[in-house]
């Protein structure tokens, strides 16, 4: 589990802090793999909600340097394997940003080119890695419009995506909220999507 910076919380490089934090948790993981006996070429990123954001923008921007080298680990990839998103914040813009999210990592007023810098679904590459996409259609805080428009810029650029879309479950559902109904099964699903993966 990552703890990672908040932007809101005065870091300089705000909007990227975030990024910066799960490229190196990335490097860090690939360098302990084998002492913990992981394959350092399997390691998938997933992320929820704001932390769903910060594993897009991984996925997109994982070669981008977000902060500068400190030692050896920094010369290792930070691409994920394979990236679980669940009912992620990708829109910067209105009316599917998430207002709370875009404030806290943007602020106030921010330019529609910051705007367009961190909507992650913005900057997918064809390199980018296979994709699990889960989201509510009834999702009242982060607009399942966000989870359409990623997968549309990963299609385009032929990267492999699932995408499952429920239409009961909300925001926040993770494993206690939707017992009963469909979208109860997704961590079944995300774990078959990943044993497929090759």
């Amino acid at each position: 589990m990552l703890f990672y910076r908040l932007p809101g919380d005065g870091w300089l490089d705000r909007a990227n802090v975030p990024l910066a934090d799960a490229q190196r948790a990335m490097r860090v993981v690939r360098a302990r793999a084998k002492a913990e006996g992981l394959d350092p070429n399997r390691v998938t990123a997933l992320g929820f909600s704001a932390g769903g954001h910060v594993c897009t923008d991984l996925v997109a921007r994982f070669a981008i340097p977000a902060y500068a080298a400190r030692d050896e680990l920094d010369q290792l990839s930070a691409r994920p394997t394979a990236a679980g998103l669940i009912y992620p914040v990708v829109s910067m813009s209105s009316p599917t940003a998430h207002a709370g999210s875009r404030l806290q990592l943007l602020g106030p007023n921010p330019s529609t080119a910051a705007e367009r810098a961190h909507a992650p679904h913005l900057h997918i590459s064809a390199d980018a890695c296979p994709c699990f996409l889960l989201h509510a259609e009834d999702d009242t805080a982060v607009p399942v419009e966000n989870t359409l428009l990623l997968r549309d810029a990963l299609r385009a650029q032929k990267v492999p995506v699932e995408t499952h879309l429920f239409a009961r479950g909300g925001h926040g559902f993770g494993l206690r909220h939707v017992v009963g109904m469909p979208a109860e099964r997704w961590p079944e699903l995300f774990v078959d999507w990943l044993r497929a993966q090759r």
